[in-house]
């Protein structure tokens, strides 16, 4: 049942969420926010929790972490079980949702349904142009392309020069598609197509997908800012009941997973970044205690608030990057960069339709042991960069929303993978491209001013981490809050911790095996979720005036 608000009228949305303006179609329902939450003061602390999305979580979560510190021997070999079960049998099943959700964003941005307005038809935006772009580029910039921006692309050019090997009349090789044997043209420009698949259109269409249904419920619908609200278009009422809290537990779940992936990645990159500037011993105890470290920091941060604490890091995160990438391009093959952007991206689109195949795949290897564990860990990370996302986007139309979304983060990653991809294989083909520590930090080496730009990138690792434990807290917090945006900070004191302990869990428990199987486990069931609310997104577009 819902009613359409004047902007005379002034419509009550929940709290913390802003009430539409102007035209818009809210939903009618007796829910109020925090209804069923446990508000008390245990040991000196105020908490206000949803119990039941809370309890659960927390003992299952919990649950895992303990078992996986108390059985390494034997949990080690079952995540690389679940992992191959998983990516063996289903890669076809993310390949073909990630389509989904791409081809959806796509026909929404030429459909009449782009004109509608996210925070009702006289909605303006809170945020400049620039100063959106810049947050967008803000959620999409990572670990993860720390971590990768060197290594991928060098590793997919080595695989598809190397070409196709079989054993027993099955590929053996890591090569995407058919590879380029002994052709480095175009192995590079495979390698970098493979690239920039992973980091392009298909996880910022993941992501576009649950930022717009966040936005659309919250901000035109007076719904909660939480994923359960997605889905009153086809749960109704019974969406504040067990089926929503299920749908909210699974994505406190991904979202746990997806980040104790970033973080475990990024603490093993810092620790080989500190072996080779400062000799400091790269083993799993060194991990432990950088994670450890961090999330401390990430705890000060979270006591802050998010205006001295999140915010200052991502300013200060923001310029580094720039820094960075930046005297890459100037000091590196600068005109290898130049011109491979604009090659590189027509390549992705040149082999963009054989890449996102899902059935009938003959390179199993780079589809399954890559691109579905990079969508599981998109889907993973999606409520998290979801709802940051739609909390910086009210007053935008969709179709101004879907092309930001899409375009802007996407072109920003096909320009650093670029320009830290090809400085790493221009120096591998010189033969200059020496040592055993990660990709990242040999490829620095070979560049002036190494020990400068090395512990520069040791900050960005540990800042992105910081930043990532700390806004993970907050989404996390809110959902287990029943979809309030004002818990008390304990609450999301306890979630930096828990993230922190899942990391230090997975690594020490199996390594990146454990991170990949955690990902593509819980990103599993929270793809059926997606997937469900691509209708639910429909359903409520088409219910908006425009």
């Amino acid at each position: 049942m819902a009613n359409d608000e004047s902007a005379n009228e002034k419509p009550q949305a929940s709290e913390g969420i802003p009430a539409p303006e102007g035209p818009a179609n809210l939903i009618d329902t007796d829910y109020v926010i925090g209804q069923d939450n446990i508000a008390t003061n245990a040991l000196g602390f105020d908490l206000d929790l949803h119990g039941k999305v809370f309890l659960v979580s927390s003992i299952v979560v919990l649950f895992f972490v303990i078992i996986t510190l108390a059985l390494q021997e034997q949990v080690g070999p079952l995540f690389n079980a679940t992992f191959t079960f998983l990516t063996s049998n289903l890669a076809w099943f993310f390949l073909l949702a990630a389509n989904i959700f791409v081809l959806l964003s796509i026909v929404l941005i030429f459909t009449p349904l782009g004109k509608v307005r996210i925070g009702g038809m006289d909605a303006t935006p809170d945020f400049s142009y620039l100063g959106w772009f810049s947050m967008l580029f803000a959620a999409g910039m990572g670990i993860g392309l720390m971590y990768f921006g060197v290594s991928e692309p060098m590793e997919h050019f080595q695989s598809a020069l190397g070409g196709i090997t079989t054993e027993n009349g099955a590929r053996t090789d890591w090569s995407p598609l058919g590879g380029a044997e002994g052709d480095e043209a175009g192995a590079l420009a495979m390698g970098m197509a493979a690239t920039i698949f992973h980091w392009g259109l298909h996880p910022w269409g993941i992501y576009a997908v649950v930022a717009l249904a966040l936005a659309l419920f919250s901000f035109n619908k007076g719904l909660p800012l939480t994923m359960r609200s997605i889905f009153y278009p086809i749960l109704g009422e019974r969406v504040w009941g067990w089926p929503g809290h299920v749908i909210d537990i699974l994505a406190v779940f991904a979202t746990l997973f997806g980040l104790a992936t970033s973080l475990g990645l990024g603490a093993q990159q810092a620790t080989n970044g500190l072996n080779e500037l400062f000799g400091i011993p790269d083993t799993n105890a060194t991990m432990v205690l950088l994670i450890v470290a961090i999330t401390i920091v990430a705890m000060g941060s979270i006591y802050l608030g998010v205006d001295k604490g999140v915010q200052q890091l991502s300013k200060i995160n923001m310029g580094l990057a720039f820094l960075l990438l930046a005297f890459v391009i100037l000091v590196g093959p600068t005109l290898m960069i130049a011109t491979g952007f604009f090659q590189n991206l027509l390549s992705y689109f040149a082999h963009l339709p054989a890449l996102s195949n899902p059935f009938g795949r003959e390179d199993a290897n780079f589809s399954q042991g890559w691109t579905a564990f990079y969508w599981a860990w998109w889907i993973s990370w999606s409520p998290f960069v979801g709802m940051f996302i739609a909390r910086v986007s009210r007053g935008r139309t969709v179709r101004e929303f879907l092309i930001a979304v899409l375009l802007v983060p996407s072109t920003v990653s096909v320009l650093w993978m670029t320009s830290f991809g090809s400085a790493g294989i221009s120096q591998l083909l010189a033969g200059t491209f020496e040592g055993e520590a990660d990709a990242l930090f040999v490829m620095l080496a070979g560049l002036p001013l190494t020990e400068i730009t090395s512990f520069i990138a040791i900050t960005l690792v540990v800042v992105f981490f910081i930043t990532s434990s700390d806004s993970g807290s907050l989404v996390i917090d809110s959902i287990t809050a029943g979809g309030k945006v004002d818990a008390p900070k304990p609450q999301r004191l306890f979630w930096a911790i828990i993230e922190g302990a899942i990391a230090i869990a997975l690594l020490i428990g199996g390594g990146l095996a454990a991170l990949q199987a955690a990902v593509i486990s819980t990103g599993l069931p929270f793809t059926l979720v997606l997937l469900a609310s691509c209708y639910a997104i429909v359903k409520g577009l088409m219910s908006e005036p425009r």
